[in-house]
């Protein structure tokens, strides 16, 4: 029976690089905080600024925030970014829509101590980790704080899962003549050139996820990461590969028409492609189910820390979450909000559906996993 199931409590996977490359450069107050010396700096919740109300006025009176790395098509993240400035009159400069996990922890550091740096991150867990490592990130519990389940956020707060989803192939079946759902599948001659993944996979966590899953399907495990590298390898020689990272433009030209990606990215493209004629079509692999989630996290350099950390209450809040489900990606709190009837019931119906339960790795098998990765996947696929 299919079903759509909630993502389990677990630690789960982020990401890509296990050494940071993060640059130099920009000028260092010395200081564990931005924001000139605002009080919201040091605010490691809303009472400590007196209430939301306070955290609000706050914000305001900085009036702008900063983000990093939030495609407007990825997570619903146009709509969500749009909604909190509407809400609060606060604008959202949003840097390098584009970017990956990695170029935001080197965006903390290039720019630290500059009016442009990043405020607040959006992160693959394993980057998010890391970025805690090198204290980079400012500890901050959101008013839903205890409806975050356990092993899905930092105890004391320096960053916690937001949203998640599950790897899954997007087909373009205006020109496929029949879409895979299988990553034993993808090694039919049929699909010569068309198999691409979301990034590399040892800077992207969506890539990075992607090997994963196809090491499960291959003989692999949560310990063993190599036979997805493998299998990778096997898809270059057979001439399936498309080494073009995915990017909404490159489904919608046709350069893309397979995706290896979250549930909620390429699900997200199908009501945008039906107006160009393109019928999308989404399965989740019935060989190599894996699923993850990214992290939230404030930088302990933000230039608007009041705005940051209003901005994660958003995100935390009934509607912050339903905008993420609205995207197709299924929120950290969903179990909560479907016991207190808050999850919108037309876009929690909408969800790809998924068969079994997903497998999630640990922090130390995450990072072994990254070893393998940076190890091997340059010079055996992309060399």
């Amino acid at each position: 029976m299919r079903s759509t199931p909630t993502l389990r409590t677990a630690t789960v996977l982020a990401a890509a690089t296990l050494v940071l490359t993060a640059c130099g450069g920009g000028s260092d107050d010395g200081g564990s905080g931005g924001g000139g010396g605002s009080d919201a700096a040091g605010a490691r919740s809303a009472e400590d600024l007196g209430g939301m109300d306070a955290l609000v006025e706050a914000a305001q009176a900085e009036g702008e925030l900063n983000v990093i790395a939030l495609p407007p098509d990825w997570a619903n993240y146009g709509e969500i970014i749009s909604a909190f400035e509407e809400e609060y009159g606060i604008t959202v400069n949003s840097a390098s829509p584009d970017g990956t996990s990695q170029d935001e922890l080197n965006a903390v550091e290039s720019q630290r101590g500059q009016d442009r740096a990043p405020d607040v991150l959006d992160l693959g867990t394993a980057f998010a980790r890391q970025a805690q490592a090198q204290d980079f990130l400012a500890p901050y519990q959101v008013e839903t704080w205890d409806e975050i389940p356990e092993g899905q956020k930092d105890p004391d707060g320096h960053w916690y899962n937001d949203y998640g989803g599950y790897i899954s192939i997007g087909c373009n079946a205006t020109v496929i003549a029949e879409c895979p759902t299988s990553f034993a599948d993808l090694l039919d001659p049929q699909y010569a050139g068309q198999v691409a993944l979301n990034g590399n996979p040892t800077q992207a966590a969506a890539a990075f996820s992607g090997v994963w899953a196809a090491s499960l399907a291959t003989g692999g495990s949560l310990d063993d990461i190599g036979p997805g590298i493998d299998f990778f390898a096997q898809v270059k020689e057979v001439g399936n590969f498309n080494p073009v990272e995915i990017t909404p433009a490159t489904v919608q030209s046709g350069e893309t028409p397979l995706s290896i990606d979250w549930d909620y990215l390429n699900a997200g493209l199908t009501p945008t492609l039906a107006e160009q004629g393109v019928d999308w079509q989404v399965n989740v692999p019935s060989d190599g189910l894996f699923g993850g989630y990214y992290s939230q996290a404030i930088s302990a350099y933000a230039p608007h820390p009041a705005a940051a950390r209003l901005w994660q209450e958003f995100l935390y809040s009934d509607r912050g979450q339903n905008l993420y489900l609205a995207g197709g990606a299924r929120p950290v709190r969903l179990p909560a909000m479907q016991e207190a009837g808050t999850a919108d019931p037309e876009a929690l119906a909408a969800l790809p559906p998924v068969e079994g339960t997903a497998e999630f790795p640990t922090q130390e098998q995450e990072s072994a996993a990254q070893q393998v990765v940076a190890t091997r996947w340059n010079q055996e696929i992309s060399g």
